[in-house]
């Protein structure tokens, strides 16, 4: 056993709905799901605080193509509602792994899930419990990119993860150019300037503004979750 400890205490995972849905067409997928849950509980164990973010595209832009053509604040809105049903499927999947998760969400439905409250939030990661916001940012027109680096600094994360089906961010897309390289590091505004698309603009920017890293890496590699929070070289950092 090592005693190395990790070198963050407190990290913000963002998750795509997308990566919810493992081979399949849109959906759920339980045994991908448990699979990741099994990465996260490795780090709490470690003694790490974990929040995440979770997207919706699995569920909403998986029916049929079914925002096209409908008013952009609506069809947002019901990406929220989709981004709920992932937080309660993964906070159950956790619960089910002996971890405690809380749910909050940025669109009140106090019936289901908990309304996000800042401290309480802070309460609970201090707690060793994992929280999962859920409806995004509670507005439309902001991505669930937007509500990673929101949350992030926040509850005063010292790591965005944005967790991809890539393993990191590379000088050209690494399955159409075998001789792309994967970026170790890169400032914000080396990503802005070659434009990587890492984040959407306003993610983005509040991160660099906050000087709140991120850290693109796979969430399908296993035990890569692990090596980013012991501060190895995992994934492409992207910092200030």
């Amino acid at each position: 056993m090592s005693d190395a400890q990790p070198a963050h205490k407190r990290i913000l995972l963002k998750l795509s709905g997308e990566a919810l849905m493992g081979d399949d067409a849109f959906g759920i997928n339980r045994a991908t799901i448990v699979r990741m849950v099994e990465e996260v509980a490795e780090v709490v164990r470690m003694g790490v605080e974990v929040a995440i973010v979770i997207g919706g595209g699995n569920i909403f832009r998986g029916v049929a193509g079914g925002s096209v053509g409908m008013d952009r604040a609506t069809a947002d809105y019901m990406g929220m509602l989709a981004t709920v049903m992932n937080a309660l499927a993964l906070a159950d999947a956790m619960n089910k792994q002996g971890l405690i998760a809380r749910v909050m969400s940025a669109i009140a439905i106090e019936q289901v899930v908990e309304p996000y409250v800042r401290p309480k939030a802070l309460q609970y990661l201090e707690e060793g419990k994992v929280v999962i916001f859920a409806a995004g940012t509670g507005n439309p027109f902001f991505t669930t990119d937007t509500a990673a680096a929101l949350r992030g600094a926040e509850i005063g994360a010292e790591l965005v993860l944005k967790a991809t089906k890539v393993d990191g961010v590379y000088s050209a897309d690494p399955k159409k150019d075998p001789s792309a390289t994967r970026y170790s590091k890169l400032s914000f505004d080396d990503a802005m300037a070659q434009n990587l698309g890492i984040m959407d603009a306003t993610a983005f920017a509040l991160c660099r503004d906050q000087k709140l890293p991120i850290r693109v890496f796979s969430i399908f590699k296993h035990g890569a979750l692990k090596r980013v929070v012991m501060g190895e070289d995992e994934g492409t950092l992207v910092h200030a």
